[in-house]
């Protein structure tokens, strides 16, 4: 009995998945998917009484808030021999409590509720970011406010920041790669802040009266951008903005004036920085674009061919994959938010190969330069970049801190809406000409990092100017 009911199930086993099995699996190219479709996530703006602008979406499954205040300023206003000043100033800023709260105080408030407090400084801005609980935010933001209007710079912490610095100072030549992008930028902009670095002599000179001056002049409302998102509810967060803010001037204005780049086109050189290493560490580039550049969309997708798609690109097929002489190859430009950034290409490479992939790299963007792309190799850069787009906006606050970040640097109203549409009409015409317009082989200021004693007699062949650089110099 028992036996025949098992037979029993095996007839209607096989029967109930003979009709799925002996139908003939669809190939990967036959399936048919319907259209893809993103719209952008929407974010609430907000101008305060006081000129601040807030950006503001909420996000209730998990009660947890997100905080970003990005501040015009920026490093690329610090004097030549001051150095530093900007990445000091965000240091003692966020250790160095206010006048209502010691840094002692301060870090012990911090850690009893997990509040996570960090301020960075980068070329065009001041960043303060906070994450809290929900049940914290109003005492997250009270703490935020009174740093912001009444930061002590406490002298003890300022040395400490102090010590710091000057000890990354000491080791600014450590490692190679940081090494390279530190000389890259000197070459291609010397004597702008761009190219410019904190030095033994600038940092010991800052004193709090700097940090002082520097927050006077860019710490306002009106110089504000603040995103927020989370478990917390609109108009309530407005209501407490507007009241833990209020009373700061409102007629300041900070009106933005840039250092201008070094305008004539540099002759290609060679940069020697000698390290007793196995490898060399190779960078390249020259001056590059700012966002409001036309052809940003059209260099993004050529970028893509060149060096930027990773194994898809041409820099790492032919030099990884064809002739394994690296493990790395790349390039990218990095897109000016004001003023023109770099385009810059690099590797590793074992020494006696160093000068063979320096040519290969010159090589094979002069083959971008001279032959149209395929419309196959166009269609998969395209492609790639417009499927990838959805996941930067997986993060909510990622999402609104996106949002202000545009609007802070003056992108268009419409740019994230209309990214794919762009990406998506770049023909293969526009590959080449970009690449005729902004690809410089022969202008390339070219940083090596490593023992040039078994290539030293190569690199004449590539008729450039070397230069031997002195890593004690400028301490």
């Amino acid at each position: 009995m028992k036996n025949l009911f098992v037979g029993l199930l095996l007839v209607v086993f096989v029967g109930g998945c003979s009709a799925p099995f002996s139908q003939h699996p669809q190939r990967p190219d036959e399936l048919k998917f319907s259209p893809l479709e993103f719209h952008f996530p929407e974010v609430a703006r907000y101008r305060l009484n006081n000129g601040m602008k807030v950006y503001l979406r909420e996000n209730h499954e998990l009660p947890l808030v997100d905080l970003t205040l990005m501040v015009a300023g920026g490093s690329i206003y610090d004097p030549l021999d001051k150095s530093g000043l900007s990445q000091l100033f965000a240091a003692v800023l966020e250790t160095g409590g206010s006048l209502g709260l010691t840094p002692e105080a301060l870090e012990a408030e911090l850690e009893s509720k997990a509040i996570v407090l960090t301020v960075s400084s980068s070329s065009y801005t001041y960043e303060i970011n906070l994450s809290l609980h929900k049940n914290d935010l109003e005492r997250g933001l009270t703490i935020l406010t009174d740093l912001l209007q009444r930061p002590s710079f406490d002298e003890q912490r300022l040395e400490l920041a102090r010590k710091q610095l000057l000890e990354a100072i000491h080791r600014k030549n450590d490692d190679p790669g940081e090494l390279a992008g530190r000389l890259l930028a000197e070459a291609v902009n010397p004597g702008h802040p761009f190219g410019a670095y904190p030095t033994l002599s600038g940092v010991n000179s800052l004193t709090r009266e700097d940090l002082l001056n520097l927050h006077k002049r860019y710490f306002y409302p009106n110089n504000f951008w603040l995103a927020l998102s989370g478990d917390l509810d609109g108009n309530e967060i407005i209501r407490l903005l507007e009241e833990r803010f209020a009373g700061w001037d409102q007629s300041k204005t900070f009106a933005q004036s840039f250092p201008p780049l070094p305008q004539e086109p540099l002759a290609g050189g060679i940069y020697l920085a000698e390290k007793d290493i196995p490898q060399t560490t190779i960078l390249m580039g020259h001056a590059g674009i700012s966002k409001d550049n036309p052809d940003a969309f059209a260099l993004r997708v050529s970028n893509y061919i060149l060096g930027g798609g990773g194994f898809n690109s041409r820099l790492m097929r032919e030099i990884r994959s064809n002739r394994g002489l690296a493990y790395s190859v790349y390039s990218y430009f990095q897109v000016g938010r004001h003023l023109p950034g770099l385009f810059i290409a690099g590797s590793e490479t074992k020494r006696d190969s160093t000068v063979e992939v320096v040519e290969l790299m010159r090589q094979i963007m002069r083959q971008l330069i001279d032959q149209p792309v395929s419309e196959a190799e166009l269609e998969l850069a395209k492609n790639s970049l417009i499927n990838s787009f959805v996941f930067a906006f997986e993060d909510t606050h990622s999402v609104v801190s996106r949002t202000a970040r545009l609007d802070f640097y003056g992108y268009p109203e419409n740019y994230m809406e209309t990214y794919r549409q762009q990406i998506s009409a770049v023909s293969v015409a526009d590959i080449q000409r970009v690449a005729q317009r902004y690809l410089h082989p022969e202008r390339l200021q070219i940083v090596l990092v490593g023992d040039s004693r078994t290539y030293a007699t190569e690199l004449l062949n590539l008729s450039l100017t070397i230069h031997d650089v002195d890593l004690e110099e400028n301490q």
